[in-house]
This record gives structure tokens, C-alpha cells and sequence, in this order.
């Protein structure tokens, strides 16, 4: 009985810390699309002038641009995890609020990486229907329609700090041993950095394959890539 209650508990606090984390980041976290492309360019070697560019550059590179941005989403975790660990149980909050602005950053850039811009409200919300696919969670396009993306997102944040906190209440249990609790705050991170990253580029790599279908069959380009110039490679 005493366990099922620390469990309620726990689970409650992780809800509460990555709804608030995920809320203060769509606020505040922005990948800059224009800074992101000169990097893709300039650091990589990307051979593209706009985000449409991105259809015609090999699908095996865009993979691995995809793993090198959750690598690196994974290091800076793992980092801050162990920071934040030191002090176990009492530094959850602000640890989980971080840890989710790496995590929007990480899926941001690996949305633009297969050609998926964020700038109208549309777009916006396409974007945390894949972080919710990350987090386990299935957005209905239906409910996406019916409404507006500043009543929208919320309601995303909340499922997927429900379903996050459900997943991560056994594991984060070590977290309240302050002792220990910075190997395993740092492993924590590393990991749920990961799965996300994972799944979020599974869930863009197939938006972009069945664009590139859709454009290699003459059809228009997709909305999410609507805000930018035509195409030039």
C-alpha cells in the first residue's frame, strides 16, 4: 500500500514537472529554421538553399544527420542529468523542465531536418502531434481540426506528460536516493532523450518518404513546407 503511494506520488510530481517543462518550451524554445538550414549548409555540407532542398538530398544522409542531432540531444541530457541529480528528489522540477526544452529542441531540428518548417499555427501543431507520437501518445487529426493551436497544445502537453510519467514512474524512483541519483538521473536523461529522438525521427522519415512519393508523382507540395520559396538544390 505504502509503495502504490509513493508510485501516485512520483508519478504526479514527473506529470506536473514535464507538463510545466513542455509548456515553458513551447513558449520559450525555437529552433530558428533560417540559422538551422546555414548550419545544415556550412557544418554538413547539405547541398540546399531552402528547406524543399531537402527532398531531393539523400534519404541515407538525412538519417544520419538525424542520428547525429539525438546524439547530441542525448549527451547534453545525460549532462544536465547528472548536474541536477546531485540533489535527488529536490531538483526533479527544474531537471524535468530542461530536460524537456532538449527534448522539443532535439525534435524540432530533426523535423526540419526531413523538410518539416514550424512557422504558421498549422504547423505548430503538426509539430506536437509528433511529439506526442513520441511520447506514445495518438493525436487524432480530427481533434487537431476542431481546434486552435493555442488551445491545442496544451491539451497535447498534458497527454504527454501523462503518458510520459506513466512510462518513467519505475525508473525515476532511484531519483529519490540523492547518493545514487546522479548516475541514474544522468542515465534517465541519456535514455528518454533517446526513445523520444527515435521515435520522433520514425514518425518524420515517413512523413518524408511519402512526400517525396507524392512529389515524384507530380503532386503538390505539402503544407508544412508552404511557408518558404520554391525549391532550389
Amino acid at each position: 500500500m505504502a509503495e502504490q503511494q509513493h508510485k501516485s506520488w512520483l508519478r504526479r510530481r514527473i506529470e506536473n514537472g514535464l507538463r510545466r517543462g513542455f509548456q515553458h518550451a513551447y513558449e520559450t524554445v525555437k529552433v530558428d529554421p533560417s540559422k538551422f538550414l546555414l548550419q545544415l549548409r556550412a557544418a554538413y555540407g547539405v547541398p540546399i538553399n531552402s528547406f524543399h532542398g531537402i527532398y531531393s538530398v539523400d534519404v541515407g544522409l538525412l538519417d544520419d544527420l538525424a542520428n547525429r542531432v539525438i546524439h547530441s540531444g542525448m549527451k547534453l541530457a545525460a549532462a544536465e542529468g547528472a548536474g541536477f541529480g546531485l540533489g535527488g528528489i529536490l531538483t526533479m522540477v527544474p531537471d524535468l523542465g530542461i530536460l524537456a526544452g532538449i527534448t522539443l529542441r532535439t525534435i524540432q531540428k530533426l523535423s526540419l531536418i526531413y523538410g518539416f518548417e514550424y512557422n504558421t499555427d498549422e504547423e505548430t501543431a503538426e509539430l506536437w502531434i509528433a511529439a506526442a507520437s513520441a511520447a506514445g501518445v495518438d493525436i487524432s487529426r480530427e481533434v487537431l481540426e476542431k481546434e486552435v493551436v493555442n488551445r491545442f497544445v496544451p491539451k497535447v502537453i498534458q497527454r504527454i506528460a501523462a503518458q510520459a510519467s506513466k512510462e518513467a514512474v519505475e525508473k525515476w524512483a532511484g531519483r529519490v536516493i540523492p547518493i545514487a541519483s546522479s548516475a541514474i538521473g544522468a542515465g534517465l536523461n541519456y535514455y528518454f532523450v533517446r526513445a523520444w529522438g527515435e521515435r520522433a525521427k520514425a514518425h518524420f522519415r515517413e512523413k518524408h518518404l511519402e512526400t517525396r512519393h507524392r512529389l515524384s508523382a507530380g503532386g503538390s507540395w505539402p503544407l508544412l513546407a508552404a511557408s518558404t520559396t520554391r525549391p532550389s538544390s
